[in-house]
């Protein structure tokens, strides 16, 4: 289960990450580019190897300490969805 994506010219292979909500905000003011999504949510995931990372949340609002499953890439950008 898994999807490809290109970064840096080279295809790599992205597994449905899990981790943990540490920190996150809803966006209401957004680049003109992001407009059409305001408000939005994106949040730190922490990584079970403590990695962190930046990344959209798609369905129900996500708080902090939050279980979350990655739902996809999408124009390089990692989404993440509450954990059921």
């Amino acid at each position: 289960m898994g999807q490809t994506i290109v970064f840096r010219g080279l295809p790599l292979n992205i597994y449905m990450r899990t981790g943990i909500i540490y920190t996150e905000t809803i966006v209401r003011i957004a680049p003109e580019a992001f407009q059409k999504d305001v408000p939005y949510q994106v949040a730190i995931v922490e990584l079970a190897d403590g990695t962190r990372l930046t990344a959209r949340i798609e369905g129900d609002a996500v708080r902090i300490g939050d279980p979350v499953v990655e739902t996809g890439v999408r124009e390089g950008v990692s989404f993440f969805g509450k954990a059921k």
